[in-house]
């Protein structure tokens, strides 16, 4: 998880924070839509939380919420997180695009007056210090998910570049790749015949679709509240998948206005989209138990 941690710049985050916060909460409704839906089909709260996680497209937080809530869901319901990558990369862009008229997602976005504060190592570190400290206090249960987020920035931002290279390089693929094993080791067919798997695949892509639809309406409100100086397609890239739906919205809008640059806004939604992924999940670890 630090790996994630390593390659979130929170930079872009605090140039735009309420817009960037704004739709990073948009584009978590499959996440709290899908809670209910599941707890309706008859899982219980905690097995509807873990696959709800799936919903912030963020593999480590479905990771640490399942073994908290759903320790026996822990193989399949990690199997449907990391399926969620075909989603993001297949299916996201048609959803932009039924959704986002081609006029709009064309619009390239007026400069601000001012040139966009740009934000040293030193303020990056203390934010994500403070971040760490407040959410670890909040979320006791939590602590270990923040503190290997916070810690990946830091790192990153320190300058110790030998150990974010290996950070972000041997450890985050060799911790992929040891994963892959488990689980290809756990998963044997008895467990991917189970029709359980089948109700955890429909309900991980359908928070993963309201989450989309939710980041998109999300974008159209900053739109409308910005009297049309903000491209709605930006609101994909909420989605917190890091960075692939910040790259996805780029994509899109490149190819309808090869001179729109939305990349910086996305990113920022982006970032913040993972954050608040885990405050999500922590919400749940820590709430739910004690129901």
């Amino acid at each position: 998880f630090m790996g994630i941690g390593t390659l979130l710049d929170v930079g872009f985050l605090l140039q735009k924070p309420f817009a960037s916060l704004f739709l990073a909460l948009c584009a978590e409704l499959g996440t709290f839509l899908t809670l209910p839906i599941a707890s309706a089909i008859g899982l219980n709260l905690g097995e509807s939380a873990s696959v709800a996680m799936v919903g912030g497209a963020d593999g480590p937080m479905v990771l640490f919420t399942s073994l908290v809530l759903a320790k026996h869901l822990f193989v399949p319901i990690t199997v449907v997180a990391y399926l969620y990558l075909g989603l993001t990369y297949g299916g996201y862009p048609y959803l932009v695009r039924a959704m986002v008229p081609k006029r709009l997602r064309a619009i390239r976005m007026k400069p601000p007056k001012k040139a966009p504060k740009q934000y040293g190592p030193a303020t990056k570190i203390s934010f994500a210090v403070v971040m760490c400290v407040i959410l670890c206090l909040l979320f006791p249960v939590a602590a270990p998910l923040f503190f290997s987020l916070f810690i990946g920035i830091v790192i990153k931002e320190s300058g110790l570049r030998h150990v974010n290279d290996f950070i972000s390089g041997p450890m985050l693929y060799g911790s992929t790749f040891f994963l892959g094993i488990l689980l290809g080791i756990l998963c044997d067919a008895h467990t991917l015949l189970d029709p359980a798997v089948l109700k955890l695949l429909v309900l991980g892509i359908l928070a993963l679709l309201i989450s989309g639809i939710g980041g998109i309406l999300g974008g159209y409100a900053v739109y409308f509240f910005k009297r049309g100086n903000f491209n709605p397609v930006i609101g994909i890239a909420a989605v917190s998948c890091v960075p692939t739906t910040a790259k996805v919205a780029q994509k899109i809008v490149s190819h309808d206005n090869p001179s729109s640059f939305v990349l910086a806004d996305a990113l920022g939604a982006n970032v913040t989209g993972v954050i608040t992924s885990a405050v999500i999940a922590a919400i749940y670890v820590t709430v739910i138990p004690m129901l």
